[in-house]
């Protein structure tokens, strides 16, 4: 019974993350707002790269604990490079939260 709302509940999160998705993109074309549309696929551009950098750096090897959940040379290799896009998205935030206090207390 688990196993059947935890199949069902990831279908509608993609079929979610597919409408907002569209919305996103679809919203500022009808309201005329082209900036924002070019800033939110900067952004989405921006993700790719940092995630194509983190899949170029990953390594694709598989343990006995990675094939206990079924998970495979690429399917390790796509896991390691969102782990390596998070801890570059996170250097950002800590670097930007370091910038922002230094430059408060220098003001």
């Amino acid at each position: 019974m688990e196993h059947f709302f935890s199949h069902y509940g990831l279908i509608v999160a993609y079929i979610l993350f597919g409408f907002t998705a569209l919305a996103a993109f679809l919203m500022p074309i009808i309201f005329g707002n082209i900036k924002t549309l070019l800033r939110s696929l900067l952004g989405i551009g921006i993700l790719v790269a940092l995630f194509l950098i983190g899949y170029a750096l990953s390594g694709n090897e598989v343990t006995l604990k990675y094939t206990a959940f079924g998970v495979s040379e690429s399917g390790s290799k796509i896991i390691g490079g969102f782990l390596i896009m998070m801890y570059i998205m996170f250097g950002f935030a800590l670097i930007g939260i370091i910038y922002n206090e230094v430059s408060r207390l220098l003001k």
